[in-house]
């Protein structure tokens, strides 16, 4: 069974539903690449989807050992490359200031940057920087 149904609306941009769920969302290329940049990009995606799969498992794993993740914020930085045009890098800064983590939970999170399935699909010369913030 597909996962996303897409059609593409002309002047470079695309409309992708969730067919589990019916939620839309529209991608617009970058306006570095011809675009409008008036929505999420298709590597802007990319880039989102590595940061929101590594909360995503971390809200996991906290339900699992007891933690709270509350007050997490987090960033996601994309640098492309030339020669081919593709993502050069993600930088993903997560922010877990206020909350105090024992160092087993810590390296819960810090092993789940690393692991989590977006990461560990992306490709191998894709450098992927996590910062952490206690």
């Amino acid at each position: 069974m597909s996962t996303v149904s897409s059609k593409y609306l002309g002047d470079l941009r695309t409309e992708c539903t969730h067919l589990q769920s019916g939620t839309k969302l529209i991608t617009d290329a970058p306006t570095d690449n011809q675009g409008k940049g008036e929505y999420f990009s298709p590597t802007d995606l990319v880039a989102t989807a590595l940061g929101s799969c590594m909360v995503t498992i971390m809200g996991i794993s906290a339900r699992q050992y007891g933690f709270d993740l509350e007050g997490l914020t987090w960033k996601v930085t994309k640098i492309m490359a030339d020669n081919p045009r593709r993502i050069g890098e993600i930088v993903v800064e997560l922010d877990f200031h206020g909350n105090e983590y024992p160092d087993q939970h810590k390296r819960v999170i810090e092993h789940i940057t690393r692991t989590c399935p977006v990461a560990l699909s992306l490709h191998p010369e894709l450098k992927q920087r996590i910062k952490i913030i206690w």
